[in-house]
């Protein structure tokens, strides 16, 4: 027997290259190795402001996004979140166990109501920037999502560690409690390093204007790039070089270094004596060339939206089956059920 990979990405709308080189080309390279489960998480994507109108839309655009960059719905399982209901059950059951001054200090919670809540209460009228507690409790349905599969591994970004640790320790709190149920989950970083967004500062987010979009024409490609944040300090002598003093730069090579395979010292031969404006051109081509078929497969895909649903609701009703016996599981060990 396979041991299980879940991972999933939420519904925001067109991927960009950092969810790829992050996430989605490492999953590829699971296929053969695990039973994997790959999610769209609709639940996570609730927990913030959005546009209810498009959210179809956006389902659809990320399972084509899935298929054309390699997952293979007859490799794996494609499935949304919303579709197994069972998801937010075992969040409610976790919650009896999971610890809210933890919850509370988790980095991401603490960097986004800094923006949505600068006080600590709200007023009525304030209700609307207050932090929700869908973004408090986001780190509990993400272990939800991994346990109700009892997930022995997890692909994920270094972005998502402290999430996954808190799985973990729910799942030993559950054990402890009520007996020895579900593995606790392995975090499984990929081979990429961190990829910044063009500005060389925040992560890449289509929030913050700073991503290369999975299906940005070579045009636009080319103008990104150029516009790409580089650093005030002159160049080194030896040329464009990875460095800690320069990390807008160092991103750009980084980029650069997981699209055409090659490592730290090769990349860095290769740019000797050249400059931002030589690294810019380069990175730009390099980029639309490996683009290329996962646009054509895309295009291809986007024709057949009847059959990306198929895919979906086939892995729901896998998902579910698996769903529900772990439930029973759960409810039994708890003395919910008669």
């Amino acid at each position: 027997m396979k041991k299980k990979a879940f991972s999933g990405v939420q519904p925001t709308g067109l991927l960009h290259i950092g969810n790829y080189l992050g996430a989605i080309r490492n999953w590829v390279g699971l296929l053969n190795r695990y039973e994997c489960i790959f999610c769209i998480v609709d639940y996570h994507a609730i927990t913030v402001p959005y546009d209810p109108l498009s959210m179809q839309e956006k389902i659809l655009q990320t399972a084509i996004a899935y298929i054309a960059c390699g997952i293979n719905p007859d490799k794996c399982t494609i499935f949304v979140q919303s579709h197994v209901p069972e998801h937010t059950e075992l969040t409610w059951i976790l919650n009896t166990i999971a610890p809210v001054g933890r919850l509370q200090r988790m980095t991401q919670y603490k960097e986004k109501i800094t923006k949505a809540a600068p006080l600590p209460f709200s007023l009525p009228q304030e209700d609307e920037k207050a932090a929700k507690m869908g973004l408090l409790d986001y780190p509990v349905l993400q272990a939800a999502d991994i346990l109700l599969y009892k997930a022995e591994v997890v692909p994920v970004g270094e972005d998502q560690v402290q999430h996954l640790e808190l799985a973990q320790d729910l799942a030993r709190r559950f054990n402890n409690e009520f007996g020895p149920l579900f593995p606790e989950p392995r975090t499984l970083l990929g081979s990429a390093p961190k990829i910044l967004g063009l500005d060389g500062k925040k992560k890449m987010s289509k929030s913050m204007n700073n991503y290369i979009s999975l299906m940005d024409s070579p045009d636009t490609i080319r103008k990104k790039i150029r516009k790409a944040v580089t650093d005030p300090i002159p160049l080194f002598s030896k040329g464009v070089v990875f460095s800690e003093q320069q990390l807008a730069v160092t991103n750009l090579l980084t980029i650069y270094l997981c699209f055409t395979g090659k490592n730290k010292e090769e990349v860095e031969e290769h740019f000797q004596g050249k400059g931002y404006r030589e690294l810019k051109d380069e990175l730009a081509e390099v980029i639309i060339e490996k683009l290329k078929p996962i646009q054509e497969k895309w295009r291809s895909l986007e024709s057949q939206p009847d059959d990306i649903w198929e895919v979906l609701k086939k892995g729901a009703e896998k998902c579910r089956k698996i769903a529900g016996e772990t439930m029973k599981e759960v409810k039994d060990r708890m003395g919910l059920l008669r």
